[in-house]
């Protein structure tokens, strides 16, 4: 018997024999598995080789991929009413080569025939085995089904794939994320792995994490979404890369962008989807209504439908192809996309006979943005109406549409379809967050190292909490532009790690220097900027220039001392962290929610050390109340101050205050976000949220900006 783990329960024979007692020996199975027997005494220590261990790891994803992908198709109705065929053809000559054929091993296995892709494609997985290397490209234009068809695929491999076989696990990449020059394909993949699957990011065989390894050993088969998605400029670099590599994948992409980019020089084998038929989308579109009409026009010409409805409007197509708004809605049901949309916004109470009106849709564009302008309002009025009353939340359907216009605006300026949370905020320009986050940070730790003071009996002047706040704002603003710098994208990344009671010193190895030259560098940016306002200060209250200097130099001293202070303690604090290697299924929020907590215990560790320690100092220079409150308000903005340059710290000033004060975003992001995904207006790629489609969230950015340069725009809050 085995366990998730590949490990397997020694048989009789061998717990008897590793019972006999006698010389120390190690009793192994035939799979390098079983009892450890030292002596008289017999452990339950199980010896697990490397292969069996991986293996257990690849059946560990495979379950999560296909949990996965199984809330998925739930979450985005793909069984709503039904599934739209798939249709596909041979991608061109120019992107494939001359050898574009690919094999239907399935039917017979002593021999190979070509797999007729002219028609409707019923098993991708049959396609993608047929390939030699194992790559497949599908081509489609947007709203074809590509990212649906990847997901069917994964589906069909996993139900055919043999639980304790090596074949690959599908996993799907968004490649939008991807910057080819700055990172390899398998570290880049790596990466995701680990931040999607946090149990593959703990130390497997050789000193690499087990992401590493599955890659390594081709135990993952990469489905790449989205070649098209990739930043301009860096597409050839991507296709240096993925014609290099071994790695067993399926890539997707938009046709144009793929042939621009690949010129003369084809990639590998691959088929390109089709439009639908109007017989597909009136069988989607008449599935659940109570006329199961197909559509069609009686022999006659006459049409007898009621003048309402999906039934006389497909009529009306058939009977009418020429006629200019019959021709432009035809157009538009060819795509899955549109197809959706259209039964979503008119599966109840409004009636399509609208889409003819030619005077209001003149053109095939305007009637697939008049889709896409109703569907999140439509979503969002069914959402609340639906939903039980203790359930509700407010989110108003002009607000709500506002709020996820910024979102697709954020994505737009940082080029990518990934929302992670640790980035929201960051498309404004780096001054802009400076000085939010500077002025933020001073206003909170001025008001409560003033309070502190207050409490404790001090007499405080305003103008000094007012310049304890200016010098604080001004040092934290800087050390967030400074870091935001050595920071890729401008974005701090959050940790992977979690804080456990154990000892360990090679994080600690890894992490001293780092973490104290970030220390002292803080330490010397906060020193020279607030002994410079303590200065000012002085000489606005008539102190002599002795006086002014010898305050800038103490305070550039004890920005030095405090920095090193704090880069030990964070340093030291490295031994307790440990890489989460959740099994569970990742959310959006769990990297989050273990990020706060790390920042958090390092901000208790920091306040109460440095807080201590100057608070003893004070105490022997000025006496026992002053250096108690004078610790308490040390430690509090010390360890608050550090909270600010974390990626947590940076959410919570730029998400939960900044943008809800100014009307970006809501208060409530998290339910917000989850909300808009129980909608369908969002759909969940790993541990991050994206738009359902690139064509939503293009259009819901170009709506918001329309309406914040219009001179009525930002009033809709």
């Amino acid at each position: 018997m085995s366990d998730g783990l590949g490990l397997r329960e020694p048989d009789p024979a061998e717990r008897k024999a590793a019972q006999s007692g006698g010389d120390r020996s190690v009793n192994v199975g035939g799979n390098n598995s079983g009892i450890i027997s030292t002596g008289d005494h017999t452990t339950n220590t199980l010896v697990v080789s490397p292969v069996d261990a991986l293996a257990g790891k690849a059946r560990l994803l495979a379950d999560k991929v296909g949990g996965f992908l199984k809330r998925e198709e739930e979450q985005q109705r793909l069984w709503d009413p039904k599934p739209l065929p798939v249709r596909c053809r041979p991608a061109p000559a120019a992107l494939t080569g001359r050898g574009n054929s690919v094999l239907d091993v399935s039917a017979r296995p002593a021999a190979t025939f070509p797999l007729d892709l002219t028609g409707s494609l019923e098993n991708i997985a049959a396609v993608y085995k047929g390939k030699e290397r194992g790559r497949l490209m599908v081509l489609g234009r947007p709203g074809s089904g590509k990212t649906i068809l990847i997901r069917r695929f994964a589906r069909a491999w996993l139900d055919v794939r043999d639980p304790t076989g090596e074949a690959p696990v599908p996993v799907i990449f968004s490649l939008g994320s991807w910057n080819p020059t700055t990172t390899p394909l398998r570290d880049w993949l790596t990466d995701r792995l680990e931040r999607d699957h946090p149990f593959l990011a703990g130390v497997g065989p050789d000193r690499s994490t087990w992401a590493n390894a599955l890659i390594d050993a081709d135990r993952v088969l990469a489905i790449l979404d989205g070649f098209d998605e990739i930043a301009d400029g860096l597409h050839q670099a991507a296709l240096r890369d993925l014609r290099a590599t071994t790695v067993p994948l399926l890539m997707t992409s938009r046709r144009d962008e793929l042939e621009a980019a690949v010129g003369d020089d084809p990639l590998f084998a691959g088929i390109e989807l089709t439009d639908l038929t109007l017989d597909d989308s009136a069988g989607y579109l008449l599935h659940d209504t109570c006329t199961q009409t197909s559509g069609r026009a009686p022999r006659n010409g006459a049409d007898t439908t009621a003048p309402t409805g999906w039934a006389y409007v497909l009529n009306q197509l058939r009977r009418h192809p020429y006629d200019p708004a019959c021709a432009n809605l035809a157009a538009v049901l060819t795509t899955p996309l549109m197809v959706t949309l259209a039964h979503t916004v008119y599966k109840s109470g409004r009636d399509p006979v609208k889409l003819l009106e030619i005077d209001e849709f003149s053109t095939q564009g305007a009637l697939e943005d008049h889709l896409l302008d109703n569907f999140v309002p439509t979503a969002y009025d069914r959402f609340l109406s639906n939903r039980p009353v203790g359930k509700r939340r407010p989110w108003d359907t002009e607000r709500a549409s506002h709020w996820l216009g910024h979102l697709a605006t954020h994505l737009k300026k940082l080029d990518t379809h990934d929302i992670e949370w640790w980035r929201l905020g960051t498309a404004m320009s780096l001054p802009s967050r400076m000085l939010v986050s500077g002025v933020t940070s001073g206003l909170v730790l001025g008001t409560i190292v003033g309070l502190v003071d207050l409490m404790g009996g001090s007499r405080v002047a305003f103008l000094e909490i007012l310049m304890n706040a200016t010098g604080i704002g001004l040092a934290l603003g800087l050390l967030h532009g400074f870091a935001s710098n050595l920071t890729a994208g401008g974005a701090f990344e959050p940790s992977r790690m979690h804080i456990r009671i154990r000892g360990g010193t090679r994080r600690v190895k890894e992490s001293f220097l780092p973490r104290v030259r970030g220390g002292l560098a803080g330490g010397l940016v906060f020193g020279f900027v607030y002994g410079l306002e303590t200065a000012v200060l002085a000489g606005l209250l008539a102190y002599p220039w002795t006086a002014m200097a010898l305050q800038f130099a103490n305070w550039l001293a004890a920005g030095l001392i405090l920095g090193l202070a704090a880069g030990l303690i964070l340093a030291l604090m490295a031994g307790l962290e440990a890489v989460i290697e959740t099994k569970s299924s990742v959310s959006p929020w769990d990297l989050l929610n273990t990020n706060r907590t790390t920042v958090l215990a390092q901000v208790l560790a920091v306040g109460l050390v440095l807080g201590l320690g100057y608070g003893i100092v004070v105490t022997l220079v000025n006496g026992f109340a002053l250096g108690v409150t004078s610790g308490i308000g040390g430690g509090l903005a010390m360890g608050l101050g550090l909270s600010t340059l974390t990626a947590w710290g940076r959410w919570v000033v730029l998400v939960r205050i900044w943008l809800p004060l100014t009307g970006q975003l809501p208060r409530e992001v998290n339910a917000f976000l989850d909300d808009a995904y129980e909608l369908g207006v969002l759909r969940q790629a790993g541990a991050v949220y994206q738009f359902r489609h690139a064509r939503l969230r293009d259009r819901l950015a170009e709506v918001y900006e329309q309406h914040e340069r219009s001179p009525a725009g930002g009033t809709a809050r």
